[in-house]
């Protein structure tokens, strides 16, 4: 007979449990209940936030129902444990039902800490840890909230600030310490976070004591502080910790650890030999884990000493690398220097907003600890330093220095762990290679490397590339299987052989019918070279679903609607002219970061519709869902600013009229600003411009998105001609090299020789291509035009704006809701992938 166990518990901890059991225990020596006290499957917490604007559980699933009936294994949710009689090896349940156990597996997880302060079971105060939670916090925001406060900034409460904004709230985030993350980060780098995320709009009170919730005044709640000030809002949100969830200790009765929990050894077992305890409520030589990876961990030691009896548990660190309200934040083992003797190097690039901090043993031979704020490239590298699977460098001060994760690949020892989600280490990543693993695909097939959460991606895909190089395998940098070539070389061949069609292309050079890589890809180098409309039927089949209906399509199905607005200038006409169309259509209306106004919610056939009546009053297209320029961003400069030396209106004008119709490897963005202040941000863009006493200052390659990337300086003191000059180069010089979606940040990060060889490129015209480049551009200016101009008069291309090929009626099916004054797309509606496949 088989032993039975049961599982109490489906969270993230209590499911990859229940699937390591499931890979290891190839002799089927157990049947597995689990006990679920949620009404739905496991789902990823750690990416909870993505449920504010998803809606969707499914999106954060980690196994639905199936997975336990294709493996036998039984389920039991909307259910909890309330009692444990050790004796009799049974669990009772909240139904009124027992279970008998061989084993029992106790991944209850963790409960959140609410601080005793007077007022905050009120209305409207709430914690954040269940699907339920977030439901209640959304209908809270729904229902009239413009505020929202988070008490607590650590890890947690900065996950719950970034849920607040996607609401729309104001947001504050009120922490007790001087700084944000203070278990992880020193006092620089959570200043520095600070300072990012408050540029990011979220308002930040450090210091700050919470004595007392009343009803507010302007706001439904009124928090009140320590020091006399006081804070209004209409929602809070508690995340100020969480505690081990042990109350079934009650009637169990077994030892507990100093911080609570329930008290483990190396196997995973409690003070009862047939009881295990996983998770964040195990309690390990006094420590209780707060974090994920060590759970995991766990779940993985204890399902090897079940299966083989090899598993053990030896601790972990609590080393973690996340992002932030879109800010990258790492932290590696002892951060704060509490070692005696530890030794610390830190730099701090306040222009690039990184800061990095190594702690290193008093012998300088061990990495103890690091941090990182707003660049973690280095964190693998240094992670596996401090874990002992690669060696410390002569000189640690080197380790603070942009490439220090280079060649992480090569320096990792064979026993290094990539992935920490399933355990993987390099040996078995290059084994894979050996048994004949060539993609990254195939290594995620083999060893689940990379399947987790993700963040090995990049480590494992430089080890995959060493291994296949190592084994004699050239490592293939083809664009996909139709084509042999990279997305340069077939610029070139497009150029050179002026191919004008896909068909052409392929003909030539390529074989097969082509794919979703290739046929894009190809749309773009088409119309970077010859600029012929996009819809053309020739080119219309190989348009992503955004350049195929000239729309962002957004995540109910329906389109947004950017009308260029040059400079962000814009006349009163014009914005009357928005507004009636907004109005008219029920559009959703926000004013962008790019000084631009989006109109949401255009249903297929509206569009053309739309875009007649706002070119009619003067609008173009925004190029919004093209790889092109989108925006020129400008503040009012020395026409109205005091501060301004510099008309940078007229200078945005001028380049957003120039380069608005070039279609380039990934999108891009400018900026003018018309003194050092900087008030455009331009040193954050792909093209930025600042004015000075002594002419233009040029910047290039900046990046403020995923990976935000300080731009660098590439010439001062232009004149106008000379400035247009060098972008014309520099633009077209990128959109001839560049790989396929090739930021222009991380193509100058690959170019070798970096800053000094582009200048010699641009300035110098060491290739001798730099008045082909400017030919080039120009013509691009010189056969410009607005693609909507172009499909709204043609009918046949109007055709293809219609919700259903053989009608002209609407999609009735498209449900919204009316949140803030204004209608937005109903929870739980059409899934976004779907939506592509059925339109591509």
């Amino acid at each position: 007979m088989s032993e039975h166990i049961v599982v109490v518990g489906n969270g993230m901890v209590g499911q990859r449990f229940v699937e390591a059991m499931v890979d290891l225990d190839e002799a089927h020596q157990y049947r597995i209940t689990v006990i679920g006290e949620e009404p739905r499957c496991a789902y990823d917490r750690v990416r909870l936030s993505e449920y504010f604007v998803s809606r969707s559980v499914d999106d954060l699933s980690l196994a639905g129902e199936a997975f336990f009936e294709r493996h036998q294994v039984k389920l039991m949710l909307a259910v909890r444990v309330t009692a444990a009689d050790r004796q009799a090896k049974c669990v009772h349940l909240s139904d009124g039902t027992a279970l008998d156990y061989d084993r029992l597996v106790l991944a209850t997880g963790s409960y959140p800490f609410v601080p005793p302060i007077p007022g905050i079971d009120r209305e409207h105060c709430w914690v954040y840890r269940t699907i339920e939670d977030l439901d209640q916090i959304i209908a809270s925001a729904a229902s009239g909230a413009k505020t929202g406060a988070v008490i607590g900034g650590g890890l947690l409460g900065l996950e719950a600030a970034n849920a607040l904004q996607a609401l729309g709230l104001e947001t504050h985030v009120v922490e007790f310490a001087p700084s944000l993350m203070a278990v992880q980060l020193d006092r620089a780098g959570g200043d520095l976070l600070r300072t990012k995320i408050e540029a990011l709009g979220v308002n930040v009170h450090l210091n700050r004591n919470t004595q007392g919730i009343t009803e507010g005044v302007d706001s439904r709640l009124s928090m009140a502080f320590t020091d006399g000030e006081q804070l209004e809002t209409d929602l809070i949100v508690v995340s100020a910790g969480v505690r081990p969830r042990d109350e079934l200790n009650e009637t169990l009765g077994l030892q507990a650890g100093e911080r609570g929990g329930f008290e483990i050894d190396a196997h995973c077992t409690t003070s009862d030999p047939s009881i295990s305890a996983i998770g964040e409520c195990a309690s390990f030589q006094g420590q209780v884990y707060g974090l994920v990876a060590p759970g995991y961990d766990m779940a993985r030691a204890l399902a090897q000493r079940l299966c083989s009896g090899s598993g053990q548990f030896d601790g972990a660190d609590l080393s973690t690398k996340l992002k932030l309200l879109g800010v990258e934040v790492g932290s590696i083992g002892d951060s704060l220097a509490r070692t005696s003797g530890a030794q610390v190097y830190s730099m701090s690039d306040g222009a690039a907003g990184v800061y990095r901090r190594v702690v290193v043993s008093d012998d300088q031979t061990q990495l103890l600890g690091a941090v990182m704020v707003g660049d973690t490239s280095a964190y693998d590298m240094l992670l596996q330093i401090a874990n002992g699977n690669a060696a410390m460098p002569d000189q640690p001060e080197h380790l603070l220095l942009p490439d220090a994760a280079t060649d992480a690949a090569a320096m990792l020892g064979d026993a290094a762990q990539v992935c920490s989600c399933f355990g993987v280490t390099k040996s078995e990543i290059t084994d894979a290679v050996i048994a004949g693993a060539c993609s990254l695909a195939d290594i995620k097939s083999a060893t689940r490397a990379s399947t987790g959460c993700g963040g090995c991606a990049q480590l494992t895909t430089s080890i995959l590339n060493d291994a296949l190089t190592s084994q004699g395998i050239e490592v293939d940098k083809s664009l996909c299987a139709h084509f042999s070539y990279t997305r340069q070389e077939l610029f070139h061949l497009v150029r050179v052989e002026e191919i004008k069609t896909f068909g052409e292309l392929l003909h030539r050079h390529g074989q097969g019918d082509g794919c979703h890589i290739c046929k894009p890809a190809v749309a773009s180098i088409l119309a970077s070279c010859w600029n012929d409309f996009v819809l053309q039927p020739q080119h219309a089949p190989l348009q992503d679903t955004n350049d195929r209906f000239l729309a962002n399509v957004q995540k109910n199905g329906t389109y947004s609607v950017v009308p260029r607005v040059p400079a962000g200038e814009i006349t009163p006409d014009k914005l009357i002219a928005l507004g009636s169309v907004a109005k008219k259509y029920d559009l959703y209306t926000k004013i962008t970061g790019g000084q631009r106004i989006d109109l949401f919610g255009a249903t297929l056939d509206e569009l053309p519709k739309i875009w007649e009546e706002l070119i009619a009053a003067g609008f173009e297209t925004g190029h919004a869902y093209g790889k092109s320029l989108r925006t020129v961003k400008s503040c009012v400069g020395s026409t109205w600013c005091r501060y301004g030396v510099q008309d940078s209106v007229g200078m945005a004008l001028t380049l957003e009229h120039r380069y608005k119709g070039l279609r380039s490897p990934h999108k891009l963005k400018f900026a003018v600003s018309g003194c050092t202040r900087e008030c455009a941000e331009a040193q954050s863009k792909d093209v930025g411009v600042i004015a000075t006493e002594d002419g233009w200052n040029l910047y290039v390659c900046g990046n403020g998105g995923m990976k935000p990337r300080h731009a660098e300086l590439f010439a001062t003191g232009l004149n106008d001609e000379t400035l247009v000059q060098y972008i014309d180069r520099f633009l077209m010089f990128y959109v001839r090299s560049a790989d396929r979606l090739q930021r222009t940040s991380v193509w100058f990060d690959g170019l070798e020789g970096g800053l000094d060889y582009l200048k010699s490129v641009v300035i110098d015209d060491r290739l001798g291509i730099a008045r082909q480049l400017e030919i080039d551009m120009q013509k691009v200016v010189d056969t410009y035009q607005c693609e909507w101009k172009t499909a709204i008069s043609d009918q046949r291309t109007r055709k293809q704006f219609r919700s259903f090929i053989n009608s002209d009626q609407p999609d009735t099916t498209i449900e919204f809701v009316r949140e803030r004054g204004q209608r937005r797309p109903a929870p739980a509606s059409k899934d976004l992938e779907e939506i592509e496949r059925t339109l591509s």
